[in-house]
């Protein structure tokens, strides 16, 4: 028997349960993983909330790494025992064992944990499609991340130190900003005591930036556009402080003929071509140390202390990734 995570209405974190069943085998086109290591997302607080809608009940989570213990019919590349990631599965992730359509599947090098992988598979393709496809951010460019201390964040600043670009990072405290300087970021802007279109004009010399990457929503919406060139991109990919709505196109021309997008993973990385290409690049990063994943051992979670898990991301206690661990 497995054990998985189930909703089956939305709300808080109680709204999540701990189940018994029996996998089914897996379909044609599916292989079956035994999750090692599973990733906690701020996007599964979405589902369960019901902000990002989903068929009840259901399931919870869409990244993990783990081992192939069967494979269905009309699938190559995959055998039992192969080590794997992956991070746009259906969501069920949330479970000691997955079915996975095997297009979604990366295989996993040696060189690199399930921890690590289940870490930062998820937040490492969203870096991925942010900084080198979105826009791609170039040797010495300087640019706004906001939370830059979460668990994009931390490899956003490391990724953008690897590119020699230059990352402004948003953070809630000195300890977050302390830790987004070590991981690359060559500049903080404490959003409790700053306000940050003032202090990135005084870091840019007034100049402001091309780019800003802003996955915090509603709070942060107006102070991004001001952050902004003539003509810059506003990348809106997340609403950790509730959704934007009821903008006013106008205040785009008003802010300097500003551009805005609302990107996602799925969109960005659709075919086996292209994670594969994606995965390939990040892995490099983390092999060669340029990218380090670590998890602190008090955001290890087991699978029934998932209500737990969700408070603390919620509550902004974490830094860093989080993992579920069956």
């Amino acid at each position: 028997m497995a054990q998985r995570i189930q909703i089956s209405r939305n709300g808080g974190p109680e709204v999540l349960e701990v189940q018994t069943f029996t996998p089914p085998d897996p379909a044609a086109g599916e292989i079956q993983i035994e999750n090692k290591a599973i990733g906690i997302n701020y996007i599964d607080t979405y589902v369960r909330s019901g902000l990002y809608p989903a068929t009840l009940p259901s399931g919870l989570g869409t990244e993990a790494a783990g081992v192939v213990s069967k494979v269905g019919s009309a699938v190559s590349g995959f055998k039992p025992g192969d080590r794997v990631v992956y991070a746009q599965a259906t969501l069920g992730a949330y479970s000691s064992v997955h079915n996975v359509i095997a297009e979604k599947v990366a295989h996993l090098p040696a060189a690199i944990s399930f921890e690590q992988a289940a870490a930062s598979f998820l937040k490492g393709l969203t870096v991925y499609y942010l900084l080198r496809q979105t826009y791609e951010i170039q040797p010495d460019e300087t640019f706004l991340f906001h939370a830059a201390s979460g668990g994009v964040g931390l490899i956003a600043c490391q990724w953008a130190k690897a590119l020699g670009a230059h990352l402004i990072g948003t953070v809630g405290s000195a300890e977050k900003a302390q830790r987004a300087k070590q991981a690359g970021a060559w500049a903080t802007i404490n959003y409790r005591h700053e306000n940050v279109a003032q202090r990135v004009a005084e870091l840019t010399d007034n100049k402001k930036v091309r780019v800003v990457y802003d996955s915090v929503g509603k709070e942060t919406w107006e102070a991004s556009l001001d952050c902004l060139q003539r003509r810059g991109l506003m990348v809106s990919f997340g609403n950790s402080s509730g959704p934007v709505t009821g903008v006013n196109l106008a205040i785009l021309n008003q802010k300097g003929s500003l551009y805005v997008t609302r990107p996602s993973l799925f969109g960005y990385i659709t075919t086996q071509q292209e994670l594969t290409s994606a995965s390939n690049e990040l892995f490099s990063l983390i092999a060669s140390g340029a990218i380090r994943v670590e998890v602190p051992e008090n955001q290890k979670f087991t699978l029934s202390e998932v209500q737990k898990a969700h408070s603390a991301l919620e509550n902004r206690q974490t830094q860093g990734s989080c993992l579920l661990i069956p």
